[in-house]
This record gives structure tokens, C-alpha cells and sequence, in this order.
């Protein structure tokens, strides 16, 4: 072997660069300078919010948890009586309201009075992230330590033991019930998005996998009449999901059946959709549930499939930070670009796979694969 090739051209300026941006007069100097004092603040914000990022959290975390949101949903509110609904010290209830004023999740008013800012309103209409915000405990319990947990020696974590099914192990009814409630409130934030970017007009049958206690199935089943609905899920997920969408009287249109998707899928469906399914298992169970599903679905069938993506743009720490962090805590999955996912999906057979646009892609991205060219 010859000697090593000399570094590219770029990658000798990003060296440069590097060096210079690391020097501390280099810094100073920036900071001052009319044409660079802009970015030198803007990168010295986003460097301290990293760093911050943890306290900001908790910010909400107090705001949730003292019903902050609720309290003001009817109307701004002076801090004294805000303070006295709390039941905090008047001096830290306006240092709460003042940090969460400048999270821009109240806004301060004349008077000395508050009210819901934006991201506060917006809030009170998602409860699935008001339960995911509770839920963090154990994630920031499991991150204490971030090395051990990179280097596969934190374990068992909080987060495997909450999804047992990531560890794939049995768990007692409360489990199922514990993590069931906090994915139906998140699902709903996602199921109309969803949706909005598949065309279901010419299915007849759709069979949602790993559906919970039917939150998806339920924003189906109020916009699509003419289909068939069935939920198949493990066999305690699947007595919830009776028994909740029986409440709801959706009980003839969703039949809901037990199984392990990792024995393979019942067939008579001409769609399935995998709903934030894929992103939870590792390479080779998540490319085998797709195997499945193509093998289930007659020809022209249709998998639709929905979650949250890395390198979403303007979403990329979503995708690698957040959920890259989240699934190694849980101990299953991974977080998985578009087109990583095209590939698995011709792997497991389909060779027709296109990207719908979605409302809100940070919340989740949809991919529909059909299974053509076969015959029965």
C-alpha cells in the first residue's frame, strides 16, 4: 500500500477554520466586529442553550405539573392570584412565570399580569405532550450518565423496563396500561397528519399493526365509513383496544386481534400501516416486520408507513439527538432517514415506494409502498 492520501482541500480549511474558531482572541475579536458580531452571539446563545437545554426542560416540566397552562387557558391572571392558584412563594411563582415568559410559553401583561403565549395555548390542545413531558423522568434518569449508557453499561434502564416490548419481555397489566395511555395521547397528536397524506379511496382493508388501544384507527374510522378496520397488537394490548373503542361504539367497525408480529401478520388486509412502529426496533426485526407485511398483502397492496425521520430538515436534532438518545435508553430501535428506509422497504420486496408530504414533518413523515408486479 502506498502512503495515505493528503486531505482534500475542504477538509484542510475546516481544519483551519476549526483552529481559528477555537482560539479565545479569535472569539473576542468576533464578538466585536460589526460584520461578525451577529453570528459570534448567535453561536455563543445556541452553545449556553445546549448547555441550559436540562433546566429549560423542567421549566416545563413545573409549568405542567402546577397546571399552569390550564389556570390561564381562560384568561390572563395577576401574579398575586397566580401565585396563590400555584400555591408558591409570590417571589418563585414570578420567577417561574418570568422564565416560562421567556421560553415564550406565557406572555407578561400590563398590570403585572400573564397570559398564555403561543406555546402555551398550543399546550392545552396536545395532551400527548404534556404526558411525554412527565414521561422524561425516566429518560433524564437514564442520561445521568450518558457514557455508560453509549457504551452498553447501563443497563437494565428505566426506559427498557417502561416498554417491556422493547426488551421483549412479559409484563404485568399496569405496564400494558401505563405505556398503552401515554402512546394513544401522543398518537393522536400525529393520526389526522397522517392521514391527510394517504389516499385510502381505493383500499378496502386496513389492518394497523402495533395500534395501541386504536387511537389511529379511531381518527380512521370517523373519516373512512367504507373500510374494514382490524388492530392487531400483543394479545393485552389487544383486550384494551377492545374494550376502549366498545366505549367509544366503534366496537362492530375495528376488530382487534393478539399476536406477535415477529410469528408474522394475519392476512386479508390490502393495507397496513405501521404507525411510529419501525423507528422502535432494531435492523433486523424492523426489516422482517416489513418482510411480513409484504407477504401478507395481496398484489397491489398498500403498507403505509409513519414516524419521525432523521435528517428531517429543520428537525435534524429531533431525529438524531432526541430519539437517537430516547431508543438507546429504551434499550430497542433506532431513528432512520427516508431513504434508509426506501432501502428496507425494496428489500422486503416492494419496488414502488414514494414520500407523501406532511402538515407537521418534525411530528412524523410518511412513506407509501405498494407490492406490485406479483401474482397469486
Amino acid at each position: 500500500m502506498g502512503p495515505p492520501a493528503p486531505p482534500a482541500w475542504s477538509e484542510r480549511w475546516l481544519a483551519w477554520r476549526n483552529r481559528l474558531v477555537a482560539n479565545p482572541r479569535f472569539q473576542r475579536w468576533a464578538a466585536g466586529f460589526p460584520l461578525t458580531r451577529g453570528i459570534a452571539r448567535r453561536n455563543t446563545r445556541a452553545l449556553f442553550d445546549l448547555c441550559a437545554g436540562f433546566v429549560y426542560a423542567q421549566v416545563l416540566t413545573a409549568c405542567i405539573r402546577l397546571d399552569l397552562f390550564a389556570i390561564l387557558a381562560d384568561g390572563p391572571m395577576p401574579t398575586d392570584v397566580l401565585a396563590r392558584r400555584l400555591d408558591l412563594p409570590p417571589d418563585n411563582a414570578r420567577r417561574l412565570l418570568r422564565a416560562a415568559e421567556s421560553l415564550r410559553l406565557v406572555r407578561a401583561l400590563k398590570g403585572d399580569r400573564y397570559g398564555l403565549a403561543d406555546l402555551g395555548a398550543a399546550l392545552i390542545g396536545n395532551p400527548g405532550i404534556a404526558g411525554m413531558v412527565e414521561h422524561h423522568a425516566l429518560l433524564y434518569a437514564d442520561l445521568v450518565d450518558p457514557v455508560r449508557l453509549l457504551r452498553g453499561q447501563a443497563q437494565p434502564t428505566r426506559l427498557s423496563g417502561y416498554w417491556p416490548y422493547a426488551s421483549g419481555t412479559t409484563a404485568e397489566p399496569e405496564a400494558y396500561a401505563r405505556y398503552s395511555a401515554l402512546m394513544g395521547a401522543s398518537q393522536a397528536m400525529i393520526a389526522e397528519d397522517v392521514l391527510d397524506a394517504c389516499d385510502l379511496s381505493g383500499v378496502r382493508h386496513l389492518m394497523d399493526v402495533g395500534g395501541g388501544e386504536g387511537m389511529f384507527l379511531e381518527a380512521v374510522a370517523a373519516r373512512h365509513a367504507q373500510l374494514d378496520l382490524t388492530l392487531f397488537d400483543l394479545p393485552a394490548v389487544a383486550e384494551r383496544a377492545t374494550a376502549r373503542l366498545s366505549r367509544l361504539g366503534f366496537g362492530d367497525r375495528v376488530t382487534c386481534r393478539g399476536g406477535d408480529f415477529h410469528a408474522g401478520l394475519p392476512s386479508g388486509a390490502d393495507a397496513i400501516s405501521l404507525v411510529r412502529i419501525v423507528h422502535d426496533h432494531d435492523d433486523r426485526p424492523a426489516q422482517a416486520l416489513l418482510a411480513a407485511a409484504y407477504a401478507v398483502l395481496p398484489p397491489n397492496g398498500l403498507l403505509i408507513l409513519a414516524e419521525p425521520m432523521a435528517g428531517t430538515p429543520g428537525a435534524e436534532p429531533v431525529g438524531d439527538a432526541y430519539f437517537g438518545l430516547y431508543l438507546l435508553a429504551m434499550g430497542s430501535g433506532r431513528p432512520r432517514r427516508s431513504a434508509e428506509l426506501r432501502t428496507m422497504l425494496q428489500a422486503a420486496g416492494f419496488s414502488s415506494v414514494q414520500e407523501q408530504p406532511t402538515r407537521r414533518p418534525l411530528l412524523v413523515r410518511v412513506l407509501i409502498a405498494q407490492k406490485t408486479g406479483v401474482t397469486q
